[in-house]
Parts: structure tokens; C-alpha cells; sequence
């Protein structure tokens, strides 16, 4: 009992930190783009909302866009380690079950026969893909098996990837330029949210996953021992295999319905938590949701300032900072 409290308080100011980046960074990130801003000038109570400038692209045109970086963020790094603990791999991405595959054909559909149904938005359509997939899945995942088999989940998922990917170069090759070349942004990782409606759409998806979590966190430490060692300690291994893959499956969906397939945020911010904070998940999991936050608002900042006034696709600058630094951490871990 005093063992495992220990390393638990050692971790919480670390937790604390964690937050105070996420804050930090949200509250900063709309003072940075090409229109240089006041926040003194922001919160200036002497001048009305209609004549401050600095206020009016503060708060409509580059809050949401931290807003939703953060939500985005936090939710694909919360979903990275939720998977890593269900699959037992540390290789394991909010996308390795079939999830994002699936939202973006939604959104291909949507943006290339989006004409025909304009009540779909992509948006809408997204996330419904991503809900597809993830009852695929678990279909194929289910069907023989008293709970979910993990390793019938990861072919399943890597197999439903590999598919959905095809579909969605049939129907870029179907669509002409204009459609393409919104769908190819759309794929790199889009956060140029226009207005908070989005982020309301996908949080109250996110806050119930979040809530499952939550309650997940200590049999997902059970279950890194392997399922025989966690039923033994009471955990209800099947109920808690099938609570954590459609939890973090379904805050994937929305994550993704926002910000668009962003990758390496789920598989780096986890690991690097882990240096700082241990392998238990009830510091793990709050953790790599605010500094998940905290590195995509980082991200989606850089993304917009580096070559002003044209955009980088955050997905780009992701890669480009989480590749390298996975490779350094798989050699120093070696």
C-alpha cells in the first residue's frame, strides 16, 4: 500500500506541471501569429468589443484555435495511452485500430460528394466513418471470442486500415483538383477552426470518454501484467477491455473530426510522460492529457508563425518533431 502511494505523490506535482503548460499555453498561443497583439489591449475594459482589433482576433480568431488544438491534443494523447494499455504496445496509436482510416473516408465523402448532400458536413461525416470503423472491429474482434482478443483487434484494425485506405484513394481519384487538394490539407491535419460550434459538437463524445478514463486507470495497470494476473486481482477484464477500446475509440473519433488525422501526438506524449511521471496510469493518463494539449497548441503555433503568411498543416510540424525524437528514444532506450 505505502509503496505504490509513494511513487503516486512523487508524481503529482509533476501532474500540476503538466497543467500549468496546457493553461500557459493556451492563454499565450493567440498573442503569437502574423498580426502582432496586446493581451493588455485584449482586456482593456475602456474599449468596446466592436472597436478592439486586438480583442476581436483574440477571441474569434485565434482562441478557438488553441481551444481546439488543445482538445484535439489532449484527447489523441489521453486515446494513445488507453490503446497502448489495452494492446499490451507500446507501438499502439489512436489510429492503429482502423479509427482514423475511417473518419477520414467519412470526410473524403463528404468533401468530394458534399454537393449532393450538403446537410453532411465533414465534420459530421468524419466521425461517423471513425463510428463505422470502430463497430467493424469490434464486430470481427467479438465474434469468437468471450471478450475482445487484442491480437484479433490489432490484425482487425491494422486490416480495416489498409482498406479504408484504398477507398479513400478511389474516391480522391475520383474527385477533381479543387476537391482533392481540400481533402489532401484536410488529411495533413487541419486546425483552422472557424468558430467554437466544432469543438461543442465533438466535446460532450470526448468528456464521456474521459469519464471511462477515469475509472479505467487502475485496471489498465492490472492488465499490463496480461489478463490471467488482472482477473486474479479482481479487475473484470472483459468489461474493461471493451470499456477502454470504444472510450478511446470514440474520443479518437472526435478528436479527429476536428483537427483531421494529426499524427504522432498519441504515441509521442505518452512515452515522454512516462519518463517524467513512472508507468502508472492514474498519473500517466492525466498527464499526457495535459501536456498532449499543451505540445499540439505548441505545434499548431509554429505551424502558423514559421513560413508567415502562408500555414504549414500542423500534421507536418508533428511528424517533424515526433519522428526524430521516437528515434531518439528508441535508441536510448536500447
Amino acid at each position: 500500500m505505502m509503496a505504490s502511494v509513494l511513487p503516486l505523490r512523487r508524481g503529482v506535482p509533476m501532474v500540476g506541471l503538466c497543467f500549468v503548460a496546457m493553461v500557459v499555453a493556451i492563454v499565450v498561443a493567440p498573442l503569437i501569429g502574423s498580426t502582432p497583439i496586446s493581451l493588455g489591449r485584449v482586456f482593456d475594459a475602456n474599449r468596446a468589443f466592436a472597436d478592439n482589433i486586438d480583442a476581436q482576433i483574440f477571441f474569434i480568431t485565434r482562441l478557438p484555435r488553441a481551444v481546439a488544438a488543445a482538445l484535439v491534443g489532449g484527447a489523441l494523447a489521453a486515446a494513445g495511452v488507453v490503446f497502448q494499455g489495452l494492446l499490451r504496445n507500446p507501438l499502439a496509436t489512436p489510429y492503429t485500430l482502423g479509427v482514423s482510416a475511417g473518419a477520414a473516408l467519412g470526410a473524403m465523402l463528404a468533401i468530394s460528394f458534399g454537393a449532393a448532400l450538403p446537410v453532411v458536413g465533414v465534420a459530421s461525416a468524419s466521425l461517423a466513418g471513425a463510428l463505422l470503423a470502430v463497430f467493424i472491429v469490434y464486430m470481427l474482434a467479438n465474434a469468437r471470442h468471450r471478450g475482445i482478443s487484442t491480437t484479433v483487434l490489432l490484425l482487425a484494425g491494422v486490416t480495416l486500415n489498409a482498406f479504408f485506405s484504398a477507398l479513400i484513394l478511389f474516391v480522391q481519384y475520383l474527385s477533381d483538383f479543387a476537391e482533392t487538394y481540400r481533402a489532401l490539407r484536410w488529411l495533413m491535419g487541419d486546425l483552422d477552426v472557424p468558430s467554437y460550434e466544432p469543438i461543442l459538437a465533438a466535446l460532450p463524445f470526448i468528456a464521456v470518454s474521459f469519464v471511462a478514463f477515469a475509472w479505467l486507470a487502475r485496471p489498465l495497470n492490472l492488465l499490463s501484467l496480461g489478463g490471467d494476473a488482472a482477473s486474479t486481482r479482481g479487475v473484470p477484464v472483459a468489461r474493461a477491455q471493451r470499456v477502454a477500446f470504444f472510450s478511446a475509440s470514440l474520443t479518437t473519433g472526435a478528436a479527429v473530426s476536428v483537427g483531421g488525422p494529426i499524427g504522432f501526438v498519441g504515441i509521442i506524449v505518452p512515452h515522454l510522460v512516462r519518463l517524467l511521471v513512472g508507468a502508472d496510469h492514474r498519473l500517466v493518463l492525466p498527464a499526457s492529457t495535459f501536456f498532449g494539449a499543451a505540445f499540439l497548441v505548441a505545434c499548431d503555433a509554429l505551424a502558423r508563425t514559421v513560413i508567415a503568411p502562408l500555414e504549414l498543416p500542423v500534421g507536418i510540424v508533428t511528424a517533424l518533431i515526433g519522428g526524430p525524437f521516437f528515434l531518439w528514444l528508441l535508441l536510448r532506450r536500447r
